[in-house]
């Protein structure tokens, strides 16, 4: 979702600077201005000129709630078809920063394999990105990692970013294309 939010951070949290991908401390006080919220991250311009990507527990520094993950109910058995669900709709939740369109439907995701292992679930992602030299490769690979090791019966998740095939526009799903005004 596209915004426009003035926040002052109430402590120092730690964020990503965009593009770069150069980890960075916003200290207490620092202004800024939310222009993107997507899957539970911010994209914020400081009162310095910075664009930077806060996530996670950083939020609540800017006065947002983290989002929860998805939980199995009490006595819900888990299915391999359940949880590989919960995969793509935690991948779902992954942003560019800098496109407002999750990874999914950018066509970025070119494997998603789960395996057990040992009663609990390796999941396997390999992504790419809409550019090869982009600064924030590490950390989307982060986020998708991260997100899915939330989830419950997944014991790791293996992300690798890879260049073949190269991306490009014709990977995205119509929703996308629409979305972003390249349809035509």
């Amino acid at each position: 979702m596209n915004m426009r939010e003035e926040v002052k951070f109430s402590r120092n949290a730690e964020a990503v600077m965009i593009p770069s991908g150069e980890h960075v401390l916003v200290p207490t006080g620092s202004q800024a201005t939310i222009t993107q919220s997507l899957g539970g991250s911010y994209t914020l311009i400081t009162d310095r000129g910075l664009m930077i990507r806060v996530s996670g527990r950083e939020v609540e520094a800017i006065g947002k709630i983290a989002e929860n993950v998805p939980e199995v109910k009490e006595g819900e058995q888990l299915t391999a078809e359940a949880l590989e669900s919960m995969v793509w709709d935690q991948l779902k939740t992954c942003y560019d920063p800098e496109i407002p369109v999750n990874i999914v439907d950018l066509g970025l995701v070119y494997l998603c394999e789960l395996e057990d292992n040992e009663g609990m679930t390796a999941v396997k992602i390999k992504m790419t990105l809409t550019a090869p030299g982009c600064g924030m490769g590490p950390v989307l690979a982060h986020d998708v990692k991260t997100k899915i090791e939330t989830l419950p019966g997944v014991k790791n998740a293996e992300v690798e970013v890879v260049f073949d095939p190269v991306w490009d526009r014709s990977m995205m799903s119509e929703a996308a294309k629409l979305q972003l005004g390249l349809y035509w």
